[in-house]
């Protein structure tokens, strides 16, 4: 039996950008993707603190040292420049890895640049804004 975990996780990302007529997915800055182990081309949920709203999309990498996070085709109605989202992604754990399975988690200041990487949120665990 296979459980879907968290894998990695963004928290606080700040919307960069905001493209309509892009194809689609979620443009994020390579060395952001490379500090929790997501890749280009992955399914990935966003959560948008600001307004509720929860879509997945697929991953494309931007460009190093941009602190770019950019939300492209449909999914830019769902977010404006400044909102504050969460980024999550999963994987498949056999029941028999679950225990072990450790997941990463970035926490982002309000430029995108990571304050603390994280390995298990704990039980009530309030991230400060």
């Amino acid at each position: 039996m296979f459980r879907v975990m968290m894998n990695a996780k963004l928290h606080r990302a700040r919307v960069t950008e905001a493209n309509l007529n892009y194809v689609g997915s979620i443009t994020i800055d390579q060395d952001l993707l490379d500090a929790v182990g997501m890749v280009a081309n992955e399914k990935v949920q966003i959560v948008n603190n600001n307004n509720g709203a929860r879509f997945e999309t697929y991953i494309i990498p931007g460009e190093r040292g941009s602190h770019v996070v950019c939300l492209n085709g449909a999914a830019a109605r769902l977010v404006q420049p400044g909102d504050i989202i969460i980024v999550i992604s999963y994987v498949f754990v056999d029941e028999k890895e679950v225990k072990e399975h450790r997941p990463k988690i970035a926490v982002l200041n309000e430029q995108n640049k990571i304050i603390e990487i994280i390995g298990a949120e704990k039980e009530k665990t309030v991230i400060e804004a």
